[in-house]
């Protein structure tokens, strides 16, 4: 079975097509799904979906490409964390490939969420773009080691993953890994060890190929552990157990048969 670690189902595209959204996932033996928050302003409709749905869970978070009025703290982050279906802190970190000028602002949300996983004992969902130095150094001087999480969506060096890996950190991998031009990704895929590897969507954006340029759904999920199979020169099911294992270790909260929570 596949765990996809990181997606979005309330964005409007796929929420429109939840059902045979979650037929596909079925069908694909896709058991369990991570949806993601990236604002606090549509929080609410992410963690409906995990109240619902046994095999979905919520995370909560801004996302670094959100400019808003009012940032969240600590202190606000880890109350919204403190429902059940809530595993996850983010996804937060630094985007620079974006946005321009004093990006400030950027890196002190990123060092509330850390301190929010700290005082919530859930793990960070880490995005980083264009600013793998500046995530690494305030990882470091924030403790995010001692919380722990999942560097999702990874388009870094091995460097920088070994890095993350000794902070406590997994290493995700989406649909970037089957691209042809993705040589780089592809070696570190081959290097991560197993038990520090996860898998992802990040649907509707990435679709992995086959199906690449289309909408990405969770069901696709598969087709990235198809290809980190194929790298590493190993059976799928080894590949498919591992993620699984690794996702259900990381995210403790996240029990594999749950009963809804409301």
């Amino acid at each position: 079975m596949f765990v996809d670690s990181h997606c979005h189902l309330d964005f409007p595209d796929l929420a429109t097509n939840l059902d045979e959204l979650l037929r596909n996932m079925a069908r694909n033996q896709v058991t369990h799904a991570l949806c993601v928050g990236v604002n606090l302003a549509d929080f609410q409709r992410v963690l409906d979906l995990a109240i619902a749905y046994d095999n979905l869970y919520a995370s909560v978070g801004v996302h670094p490409d959100y400019e808003i009025e009012h940032e969240p703290d600590a202190a606000h982050l880890v109350k919204l964390a403190e429902h059940p279906s809530v595993i996850a802190i983010g996804e937060t970190g630094l985007d620079y490939y974006r946005l321009t000028g004093d990006l400030e602002w950027q890196r002190e949300r990123f060092r509330q969420h850390i301190r929010a996983a700290r005082q919530s004992g859930k793990p960070l969902i880490i995005h980083t773009r264009s600013a793998a130095d500046d995530t690494l150094r305030i990882m470091r001087e924030e403790g995010a080691d001692q919380i722990g999480g999942v560097m999702h969506c990874f388009t870094e060096s091995w460097e920088v993953a070994q890095q993350a890996i000794e902070m406590n950190f997994y290493i995700s991998f989406s649909g970037i890994v089957t691209f042809k031009n993705a040589i780089e990704l592809k070696e570190v895929a081959k290097r991560t060890p197993l038990d520090r590897m996860l898998i992802e969507t990040d649907s509707p954006y990435l679709a992995p190929v086959p199906f690449r340029g289309k909408m990405n759904q969770p069901a696709y999920v598969k087709h990235v552990a198809e290809e980190i199979a194929r790298l590493r020169a190993m059976d799928l099911e080894t590949v498919a157990s591992a993620t699984t294992e690794n996702f259900f270790r990381l995210f403790k909260t996240a029990h594999k048969n749950r009963s809804k929570v409301h």
